[in-house]
C-alpha cells in the first residue's frame, strides 16, 4: 500500500508498479468505440508513452496498445495507485502550501469509490466526468502540486498538467481548461477520436475541476427542484401523498431517491444497473429495492394512500415503468404519478449513459461495443416509446420536466413527439426545469454554494452548519422581499434534514442555494471561525457549475434567456477570468458538462478559506462577481426578477454600474417598423 508521500513522488518507474489490470467487484466505464484509424492508434501510443523514458517504452507500449484495443481508451491501469482513495486531513498532505494540500485534498475525493461512479477509470459522474485521462497525469499533478509554492501556478491542459509557471501569491495556483475544441470540430464523433488519442477531455462541470462532493450537492437541488414543482404545477406546498417517477441512481442520478423522501413525496426510480441500486441502498440513500412492477404498483399506491414518504428502487428500465404507468391507467382510470421526469446521462446516450428497454444491462454492454450502430438505433427505438407513454399521462394531467441532461434534446433527435409548435430553438414540449422552476431563483442570484471541511472531522461540518443557518436567518430578520425570504427558510429546512439524512459521502462538505449577501456572508463567518479556532482546518469554498453565472447551457442553465443569446458562452468564459483575479485558488473552464459535449461552456472555481484577513477579502471580492456577473446578464435580457436584484444591488454598492435595458412595451412598434422593410 502507497503512502501519500509515495504518490506524491513523481511517477513511479524504478521499479515500474505490477500491472494489476482492472479490479474486480468495482463498477467500470463502458467500452468505448472511437473508430481511430491505423495513424490514430499509432499517435494514442505515442501521446501516452510520452509521459515515460524511451527505456520503458518496450514494456509500456504493448500493454497500452492492448488498452486500446480492449477499452477504447489508455487509462494506464498499472499505474492506477495502490492506496486508500479518499480526502485525506489537509495537514496529512506533503505540500509547500496548504493551498495545494487543499486541491490534492478536492482531488482524491474525486476518485474516491465511494464517490466516484468509475474510480479505475477516474470518471467521477455522468458516465464519462473525468478528473483526468489517464493515472500517470494523477502522478504528476501531486508530484507538482507537493512541489508548488506561492508565487508558482499549475496549469493544466485537459487532464494534462503542463507544468509549474512563475506567478505571484494573489494568481490561481491552479489554472484548468478541459476540452475547449474549437467550434467547428467540437463534435459528439470528433471528441471520441480526441479523447481515445489523448488529446482532450470531457470534465463534466466539478469532476474536472475537483470540485464534486458526491451525490450530496445534487441531493439539494433536486429537493429544491421538486418542491418547487409541487408549487408551480401542483399548486401545493406539502407533497404528502404526491408522486414523483424518474430514473438513475448512478452518479448525480444517484440523489433523487434521497430527495424524494427529504421532499416528503413517494419517489420511484428506475436503475438497470444492480450496482448502483446495491450502492444506494447501502448508503441508505434508497430505502427499498424491487424487480417487480406488479410490487413497484402495489406498494406507490400504498404509499400514496398513506401519504408516506418512499423511495422505492426498481431494477429495471424506466421505459417499462412508464409503459406499466400506462397500462395502469388504461385498465383502472387511475393516474399514479404527478410529477415526472429524468436523470439518465442522456448526454452520452450511445456510450452508457442510456440504456434501451430492448436489451437486458448486460446485452447492452456487450451490444455497445461490438454492434455501436444497432445499439444507436436501439436506444432511438427506446427514447421514442419512453416519450409516448410520458405523453399518455401529461396528457392526463401529470407534470414532466426536463432535467438538464439532455433527455429532450436526445430524444427530439430519435425522433421522439416532443416538439413545442411555435417555440424558438431550444424550447420543447415539456421545460426545462431552469425554464420553469429553478430560471427565477437563478435570476434572484441564488445559486449551489458549497464548502469542504479539509479537516475531515465531522464537528467541524457541524459547526458550519450552525454558522450557515444563523446567518441566514438572521438576513431574514433585517429584512428581505418574500420571494427571497422563502428560498432562505427552504435552505434553513435544507441545512437541518441535511443533518439528518446523513447525507454526507466522501469529504465533510455542504451545500446550500444561497444568493450573493447570503454566500458572502457564511463565507466570512467560517473564516472567522477558523480565526478563533473553532473550526481547525481551512474550509474550501465552491459551487456546482451549474449557477447563476457560472454556465452558458441553452438546454438547461440558460435555457430560459429569450433575447437571443442562449447560444452565447461569454458570461461562462467572463466568470472564469474574472475569478482568476478576484482571489479565486483555482479556476476552470469546460466545454460540455451535464447536457453534453459541444452543448455548453461552463466555469467554475474554488477557494481556500484560512482565517486571514486576505482570504476574506478574496472571498468578498470573488463571491461578488461570481454572483452578480450572471445576474446583470440575466437582467439585460429582459428578466424582471433579475432586474430588480441588480438595481437593489447597485443602491448598496456605489462601484456596481450595470448596463440597464429599456422595455420594448408594445410589440405593434416592432411589427410597425418590419412591414416597412419586409
Amino acid at each position: 500500500m502507497s503512502t501519500l508521500k509515495e504518490v506524491c513522488g513523481g511517477l513511479p518507474l524504478e521499479p515500474l508498479p505490477v500491472n494489476r489490470g482492472r479490479r474486480s467487484g468495482i463498477p467500470h466505464s463502458p467500452v468505448r468505440t472511437p473508430n481511430l484509424t491505423p495513424q490514430e492508434k499509432k499517435l494514442a501510443l505515442k501521446n501516452s508513452l510520452r509521459y515515460f523514458p524511451p527505456s520503458l517504452h518496450e514494456v509500456l507500449a504493448p500493454e497500452f496498445a492492448k488498452e486500446l484495443q480492449t477499452y477504447g481508451h489508455i487509462y494506464m491501469y498499472r499505474f492506477c495507485p495502490h492506496i486508500e482513495m479518499r480526502a485525506y486531513p489537509i495537514h496529512e498532505y506533503p505540500c509547500k502550501t496548504r493551498q495545494a494540500a487543499a486541491i490534492m485534498h478536492m482531488i482524491m475525493n474525486n476518485l474516491d469509490p465511494a464517490v466516484a461512479q468509475f474510480p479505475q477509470e477516474l470518471v467521477t459522474y455522468g458516465g464519462n466526468g473525468q478528473v483526468f485521462s489517464n493515472w500517470a497525469q494523477f502522478w504528476l499533478v501531486m508530484h507538482y502540486l507537493s512541489e508548488m509554492d506561492e508565487d508558482q501556478t499549475l496549469v493544466m491542459y485537459s487532464g494534462h498538467p503542463l507544468g509549474l509557471f512563475p506567478s505571484h501569491r494573489n494568481a490561481p495556483r491552479l489554472v484548468i481548461t478541459n476540452g475547449m475544441v474549437i467550434p467547428n470540430y467540437s463534435s459528439r464523433e470528433e471528441y471520441e477520436k480526441m479523447f481515445a488519442m489523448g488529446a482532450t477531455m470531457y470534465g463534466q462541470m466539478t469532476a474536472g475541476s475537483y470540485c464534486y462532493i458526491g451525490p450530496q450537492g445534487i441531493v439539494h437541488g433536486t429537493v429544491l427542484t421538486v418542491l418547487n414543482a409541487g408549487r408551480h404545477y401542483l399548486g401545493v406546498e406539502s407533497l404528502a401523498g404526491k408522486v414523483f417517477v424518474t430514473s438513475g441512481l448512478g452518479g448525480m442520478s444517484g440523489a433523487q431517491a434521497k430527495a424524494a423522501v427529504i421532499a416528503g413525496c413517494v419517489g420511484i426510480i428506475a436503475e438497470v444497473d444492480e450496482a448502483a441500486l446495491l450502492k444506494r441502498h447501502r448508503q441508505g440513500w434508497l430505502m427499498e429495492i424491487t424487480k417487480s412492477l406488479d410490487h413497484c404498483m402495489a406498494r406507490l399506491r400504498e404509499a400514496k394512500k398513506n401519504k408516506m414518504a418512499l423511495s422505492l428502487g426498481y431494477h429495471g428500465n424506466v421505459v417499462d415503468l412508464w409503459e406499466r404507468l400506462v397500462e395502469e391507467f388504461d385498465t383502472t382510470g387511475e393516474r399514479l404519478a404527478d410529477l415526472g421526469s429524468d436523470q439518465t446521462s442522456c448526454h452520452n446516450p450511445f456510450n452508457g449513459g442510456y440504456y434501451p428497454v430492448q436489451l437486458s444491462f448486460e446485452e447492452a454492454n456487450r451490444l455497445m461495443a461490438s454492434d455501436p450502430i444497432t445499439f444507436q438505433a436501439l436506444v432511438e427505438e427506446s427514447l421514442r416509446r419512453q416519450v409516448s407513454a410520458i405523453n399518455r399521462l401529461a396528457d392526463q394531467g401529470m407534470f414532466f420536466w426536463d432535467y438538464g441532461n439532455a433527455f429532450l434534446l436526445e430524444a427530439q433527435r430519435a425522433g421522439a413527439d416532443v416538439e413545442k409548435r411555435g417555440a424558438c430553438k431550444g424550447e420543447f414540449r415539456y421545460p426545462s426545469y431552469v425554464q420553469h422552476i429553478m430560471g427565477d431563483i437563478f435570476s434572484l442570484g441564488f445559486g449551489p454554494f458549497r464548502w469542504v471541511c479539509t479537516s475531515g472531522n465531522p464537528e467541524d461540518l457541524a459547526i458550519t452548519d450552525v454558522i450557515a443557518t444563523s446567518v441566514l436567518e438572521k438576513a431574514v430578520l433585517e429584512g428581505v422581499n418574500p420571494s427571497v425570504k422563502q428560498q432562505y427558510y427552504d435552505n434553513i429546512q435544507w441545512i437541518q434534514e441535511a443533518g439528518r439524512h446523513n447525507l454526507v459521502v466522501g469529504s465533510q462538505a455542504r451545500i446550500l442555494y444561497s444568493d450573493q449577501k447570503g454566500r458572502i456572508a457564511i463565507a466570512v463567518a467560517i473564516n472567522q471561525a477558523i480565526a478563533e479556532g473553532r473550526i481547525k482546518a481551512p474550509v474550501v469554498l465552491s459551487r456546482d457549475h451549474h449557477d447563476v453565472s457560472g454556465t452558458d447551457s441553452p438546454y438547461r442553465e440558460t435555457s430560459n434567456i429569450y433575447d437571443g443569446s442562449a447560444f452565447c458562452a461569454d458570461m461562462a468564459v467572463q466568470n472564469f477570468v474574472g475569478d482568476a483575479f478576484r482571489g479565486a485558488t483555482w479556476v476552470a473552464l469546460h466545454n460540455g458538462g451535464g447536457v453534453g459535449w459541444g452543448e455548453v461552456i461552463n466555469g467554475g472555481f474554488g477557494l481556500v478559506l484560512d482565517g486571514s484577513v486576505d482570504a476574506e477579502e478574496r472571498a468578498k471580492m470573488m463571491l461578488s462577481w461570481d454572483v452578480s456577473n450572471g445576474v446583470a446578464r440575466r437582467c439585460w435580457s429582459g428578466n424582471s426578477n433579475a432586474y430588480e436584484t441588480i438595481c437593489q444591488a447597485m443602491e448598496k454598492e456605489e462601484k456596481l454600474k450595470v448596463t440597464l435595458p429599456h422595455k420594448v412595451l408594445e410589440d405593434n412598434i416592432l411589427e410597425k417598423a418590419l412591414s416597412c422593410y419586409p
